[in-house]
């Protein structure tokens, strides 16, 4: 799988760190303590400012582009990096540039100077176009007796070529196997995200909610990781979780409810088959708290992305699982089905 990390032209470093082990991409600068947001914009190569600058096009109506004739482009900017002059992308007028220092920043100021946070990763992909922070944060989740444990970090991202929001989210990481759990409860969200427009610089000071979101959450998912420990489910009941949890559309929803498994598509058994596979097959999988329990069903379905699923790239796959893609939406879908299996039982998975 691609990295699609930064490879700074004039350093000749990947632009990524991270605290005491490599990442499964192997690039970059490994620390062994957790460093300062000052000293973490160095390890990752993110020290660079981006501006924006006003572009034009050659005038060649005459044929004769040697006069260097150029016509300006109203309404939009190239955005550059001031280090190598690398293009990032284009822009409106009204586009505000969130500089890499005033991410981190944003990590700093939510918990009164950065006490008690701890930077782990960050890095640029692609030019540097798209820069990712994660922090953790003090504190566990704890399932059963204590030996399966979720860690807390927030995770940033914000990119500098128009195509994307300033993101935090609050992401539990289960430490056994590197986990992504994404669960939003009910209608509170995970996410904090706040356009490239005048005022975003300001507005970063709202995304300290997401601290009050990752109290909120973990007390929650806590709770609620106990008690899917605790649920016993059968693997044909594992089965069909995970048939419904993994269904592409309505369509083949309506094909598995009615029976017709022919008419589904090859890929989509094929990923029923890997999915069911990890759950009854991974180490993680055996512990007390997910043999045979809701918990495991769970974490088969977001096993499966983190650990096994294929991505074109690493960015790909940082979209998919964090910032509301596929993956999310499937470990979501999953979470809800174990909820109301918990409360329903079998006949909350719609199928015969």
């Amino acid at each position: 799988m691609a990295h699609n990390i930064n490879l700074n032209s004039i350093t000749g470093q990947h632009a990524f760190f991270s605290v005491k082990q490599k990442a499964w991409h192997g690039l970059g600068q490994i620390v062994d303590q957790y460093p300062t947001s000052s000293e973490a914009i160095q390890f990752a190569g993110l020290q660079y400012e981006v501006q924006k600058r006003t572009m034009f096009i050659k005038d060649d109506r005459d044929n004769d582009v040697s006069l260097g004739n150029y016509i300006e482009v109203p309404d939009y900017n190239a955005t550059l990096r001031t280090d190598n002059y690398q293009l990032l992308g284009v822009v409106g007028n009204d586009y505000q540039i969130v500089q890499n220092h005033e991410a981190f920043s944003f990590f700093d100021a939510i918990v009164g100077g950065g006490d008690g946070i701890l930077y782990e990763t960050a890095g640029a992909l692609g030019k540097g176009e798209r820069i990712f922070i994660t922090a953790k944060l003090p504190g566990y989740i704890r399932v059963g007796n204590g030996d399966d444990v979720t860690e807390k970090y927030i995770f940033m991202t914000t990119s500098h070529d128009g195509k994307g929001s300033i993101t935090a989210a609050f992401t539990p990481i289960r430490i056994v196997c590197q986990n992504t759990l994404n669960a939003a409860l009910g209608k509170m969200s995970n996410v904090v995200r706040i356009r490239h427009t005048e005022g975003a610089k300001d507005r970063l000071a709202e995304a300290h909610k997401v601290m009050g979101i990752a109290d909120t959450l973990s007390v929650q998912l806590g709770e609620w990781f106990n008690r899917f420990a605790k649920v016993r489910i059968t693997d044909k009941q594992l089965l069909k979780l995970i048939q419904v949890a993994m269904v592409p559309n309505k369509e083949a929803l309506l094909n598995l409810q009615k029976g017709n498994h022919d008419e589904l598509s090859t890929i989509y058994k094929n990923t029923i088959d890997r999915v069911y596979s990890y759950a009854l097959t991974s180490d993680t999988q055996q512990m007390e708290t997910t043999k045979g329990t809701l918990f495991g069903a769970y974490n088969a379905v977001t096993g499966y992305f983190q650990n096994v699923c294929s991505f074109k790239n690493g960015e790909a796959k940082l979209k998919s699982i964090i910032m509301g893609g596929t993956a999310q939406q499937r470990s979501q879908t999953a979470f809800n089905l174990c909820a109301d299996f918990m409360r329903d039982g079998e006949a909350s998975l719609l199928l015969n």
